[in-house]
């Protein structure tokens, strides 16, 4: 600590003496104002403003200023850029000392056309940020996302180039960029890095995070000095309202219904947000949003497919699953903003989140103990005087809540030539469950019961069953009788980070342009833990069968037999708690081998370069970040009755449970290299190169070894793994951008990735690790390499100049080729390696939007498409799991009433997408899992006062 302490001091130091003794003229002046449309709603982000006779350039900020300081005294022509506007040029004197104001209006043609409202405002303001921006990046605006029918924040960012998104029960959840693990990317949320509800995992799913609430959201895919360096893919940036975006107060509240076409019913969803000036200086803006969804989804499973002697193809185990699942989201966002004089700002923001999760999940499972007895290329036959056949069927009552909540406070101060800016921060993401029944399980095994069933493999995405004879017997409930009642009594996951920063930087007015100096520090206080607390339970009676609790199926692919009660389960259990014995051993597994504790604290600091001219902007430098961990978590052993362990004979079946601990420090430097240049206007040409590093899932860095000996002596094993490196690449991208006189762009770029230590499973025999001998084990461990290789190309045009009632038209198109490789060990053996696509990476994706807009009339039509990518990794190429392609239309139509009322519907899943993953195994392929889930419809009206 005392060495990081001094490093700390040492680069502050140097920084601040770098800013010093840079030498610079004595200009006086500074030149302020804002850039916005005629409404003078808000004002316009990413205006470019420049001063002609100096060559300077600045790009507005959120709420559309400007400033230009060290100007000397003189007369001096602004010229102002906005895609979508025609260029203004502005003429402003400026005295020796003091500001000299210039507030600039945009219009597109002669009229006083709004800029900020609608589809092609939207469009245009998503142009100008990305012309304007520092890096390879794309952004989705505030209305941009209400423009679509997408449920969260990830749904909406699928739209953009190079994004593919990871789905779970018909919703998107988690955001992959280019193709890579959505573990590599980083999420933020007003500038505060948003940690991981899930136990197990450092990527967010979005889905927790309301649109309603959002202001933008930019999607930035190369790295500049000043930005952490933990990400290979993206940095998502989210951003709430602020209440000094608009000129002027707004108050809107949003009502819709949703109607789900298999669950049948009409869920709400609301919402309310506002913002307000108090005085010129002082500002306040918030919202609340509330969404219940009903929905279901069918749903089947496979796994353990093999092959016969005579070439009958079958899984040893299918699964057919009936989900009814309830979502409530809630959120709500408070920003205040404060002028505290013409050279301070502060503010401070709030976010909070909740998702509220009930799922309720009934299973007919067929376990199949020997190989088929007979079938043909699309059936297989079981017969139960050949191999003992197992049914079981359950039912899951979970009910699980996830929150994600953040504060900061900050601010910024510029004065002459310098610019401060300050913050800390807190945020802290949770999923709680408690008491949840997951699940109940009733079992038969027939065996010489005169019980065949025919399994249907005509339909690679659907195989159905029938009963060749039996089928009363395997139709019987009270046949049924409980195998276990699996209770989570507590399953708590907590991130929770402390943060501060604070960035100086100073600029140096040249004669044909700026140079900026800037350096910072950033510290991050980190620590997750899981806590899980699972109880086994059985029936001490003997008498509880499943007849006891007899429900009803929503099912639709097939008839799946008696079926567990939603609720009945659960209350039964509750009801009779005395009747029921907990298994001990089970129990204090399960519970032991879950829970960990790691604590991360990262230190960074970074010096960077910025030159801006009309032409030119290139902004170079080095972080540096250092990383310490302190991780804590449990060897848990399960040794069988019989079985040897330290020389001693057990003569029951014991559980040991051993506490580890490992400290670990590592640092990382991180060059990086933006170039923007635009030879002539309207064209834009970039190019970046930067190093980067993502530090494994915490989970998997903590020292959770189970192992089970059994009664024979073997033992197996899944180890954490605290020596995991963590993921280190060279980043390359170039980009050619064309924007149109109109609203519109035609953008091309291409990427590459060198990325060591790439992180795998690997399957293991006859080894040890961490003093752990063991005969076969599961492990994550650093890989040798991986590439990415990829090129995007984009189009979007507002077709404003065609004639009357086609200028009303629009047409946004997006284009992604990745080709993401690397080598795994085949069957756990580092020394055969073999090639495989990376894990979420989809060569082709594609979004194409055709919207219309004139008058009282905004119509949209989407389509998104995303080829198949890897899911997970088997011990062998033939087990690897892939997703099948996707392709999903969506539409919405709004029309207006009035100035301030909007209807407005919804179409999602139109041509009803369905979910398909599957394993390559002989010449076709073999169902993992499919879903359906039908299509949703949203209605309602908006009013903004």
């Amino acid at each position: 600590m005392p060495n990081l302490l001094r490093f700390r001091r040492e680069l502050l130091a140097g920084a601040v003496g770098a800013l010093l003794f840079v030498p610079t003229s004595a200009y006086a002046g500074t030149i302020t104002g804002t850039v916005s449309d005629p409404s003078e709603t808000r004002g316009l982000q990413s205006a470019q403003v420049r001063i002609i006779e100096l060559d300077r350039v600045v790009t507005t900020e959120r709420d559309g200023s400007y400033r230009f300081p060290d100007v000397p005294a003189g007369t001096y022509t602004l010229e102002t850029r906005y895609v979508g506007a025609d260029t203004v040029q502005t003429r402003v004197n400026v005295s020796e000392t003091g500001l000299s104001r210039a507030d600039i209006i945009l219009r597109y043609g002669s009229g006083n056309e709004i800029l900020v409202i609608g589809q092609g405002a939207n469009q245009a303001s998503a142009l100008s940020r990305k012309r304007e921006s520092d890096g390879v990046s794309s952004v989705l605006t505030r209305d941009a996302i209400g423009q679509f029918p997408d449920q969260n924040v990830a749904e909406s960012l699928r739209r953009l180039p190079g994004i593919n998104i990871l789905y779970d029960q018909g919703e998107g959840r988690f955001v992959s960029v280019r193709g890579l693990d959505p573990n590599l990317n980083s999420s933020s949320l007003n500038g505060v890095r948003i940690p991981s509800p899930e136990s197990d995992v450092r990527s967010v799913a979005l889905d927790v995070i309301s649109s309603d609430l959002i202001e933008s959201v930019e999607v930035k895919k190369s790295l500049t000095p000043d930005m952490d360096g933990d990400t290979i893919g993206a940095s998502i940036e989210i951003k709430t309202v602020s209440a000094f975006d608009r000129k002027k107060d707004l108050l809107s509240g949003r009502i819709e219904g949703s109607y789900n076409e298999y669950s049948g019913e009409i869920t709400p969803k609301g919402s309310i947000d506002f913002s307000t000036r108090l005085t010129d200086d002082i500002g306040i803006a918030g919202g609340f949003s509330y969404y219940n969804r009903k929905f279901e989804t069918d749903n089947i499973e496979a796994e353990g497919w093999d092959i016969t002697d005579d070439g009958v193809v079958y899984a040893d185990e299918v699964q057919y699953r009936d989900y009814d699942v309830e979502r409530e989201r809630i959120s709500a966002s408070l920003s205040l903003d404060f002028r505290a004089s013409d050279s301070t700002e502060l503010y401070a923001r709030g976010v909070y989140s909740q998702f509220d999760d009930q799922e309720f999940r009934g299973r007919t499972t067929f376990k199949l103990d020997e190989e088929a007895s007979g079938g043909d290329a699309n059936s297989a036959l079981f017969d139960d005087t050949d191999g003992e056949i197992e049914i079981e069927r359950d039912m899951k009552d979970r009910f699980e809540t996830q929150k994600v909540r953040s504060i900061v406070v900050g601010g910024k101060t510029e004065t002459g030539p310098w610019k401060i800016e300050y913050s800390g921060s807190w945020s802290k993401s949770s999923e709680y469950e408690n008491g949840s029944v997951d699940p109940t399980t009733f079992s038969r095994d027939f065996d010489g019961d005169g019980v065949s069933i025919l399994f249907d493999y005509s339909d690679d995405r659907t195989p159905f069953f029938s009963y060749a004879s039996g089928s009363a017997l395997a139709n019987d409930p009270g046949l049924y009788a409980l195998e276990d009642v699996e209770l989570t009594s507590l399953s708590d996951s907590q991130d929770e980070e402390f943060s501060t920063r604070i960035d100086v930087s100073r600029i140096f007015a040249m004669g044909n342009g700026d140079f900026t100096v800037q350096a910072g520090f950033k510290g991050r206080w980190r620590e997750k833990s899981f806590n899980n607390d699972v109880e086994f339970y059985e029936d001490s009676t003997g008498n509880y069968t499943l007849a006891d609790v007899l429900g009803q199926q929503t099912y639709r692919l097939t008839d799946m037999g008696p079926v567990v009660s939603r609720i009945g389960a659960t209350d039964y259990f509750r009801d009779n708690f005395g009747d029921f014995e907990l298994q001990d051993n089970d129990s204090q597994f399960d519970s032991a081998v879950s829970d960990y504790l790691n604590q991360e604290d990262i230190y960074a600091g970074y010096l960077l370069g910025r030159w801006d001219s009309n032409k030119l902007r290139v902004i170079g430098g080095i972080r540096f970040e250092r990383t310490e961990n302190v991780i804590s978590a449990n060897t848990v052993t399960l040794v069988e009755e019989d079985a040897t362990f330290n020389n001693m004979v057990f003569t029951d079946d014991t559980v040991i449970v051993t506490p580890n601990s490992f400290n670990r420090s590592y640092d990382d430097w991180l060059p990086s290299l933006n170039i923007r240049f635009e030879p002539k206007r309207n064209l834009v040409f970039r190019a970046a190169a930067y190093r980067s590093v993502v530090r494994p899932n915490l989970s998997d860095l903590a020292p959770r070894f189970a192992v089970e000996q059994n009664d024979e002596n073997t033992r197996e094993g899944e180890f954490g793994n605290p020596d995991l490196q963590p993921y280190e690449a060279w980043n390359f991208d170039g980009a050619a951008e064309y924007y149109f006189s109109s609203n519109g762009a035609l953008t091309a770029n291409v990427f590459y990735k060198d990325i060591k230590n790439f992180i795998v499973d690997s399957f293991e025999e006859d080894g040890t690790r961490f003093g752990i001998a063991f005969d076969e084990a599961t492990i994550p461990i650093n890989g040798p390499s991986a590439e990415v290789f990829g090129i995007e190309l984009g189009y979007a045009q507002a077709f404003t100049f065609l004639p009357d009632p086609f200028d009303g038209l629009l047409f946004n198109f997006n284009y992604t080729f990745t080709d993401a490789s690397g080598t795994v060990p085949t069957d756990g053996d580092i020394t055969n390696l073999r090639k495989i696509d990376l894990p979420s990476s989809s060569k082709h994706t594609f979004n194409a939007v055709i919207g219309y807009e004139k008058g009282p009339v905004d119509f949209r039509l989407a389509g998104t498409f995303r080829d198949r990518y890897l899911d997970e990794l088997g011990a062998e190429a033939s087990e690897d799991r892939f997703v099948d392609n996707h392709f999903q239309l969506d539409a919405s139509l709004k029309v207006k009433l009035s100035k301030n009322i909007r209807l407005f519907a919804e179409w999602i899943n139109i041509n009803n997408a369905k979910y398909f993953a599957y394993q390559n195994f002989g010449t076709r392929k073999r169902l993992l899992q499919y879903e359906e889930y039908g299509s949703t419809f949203k209605f309602g009206a908006k009013i903004t006062m």
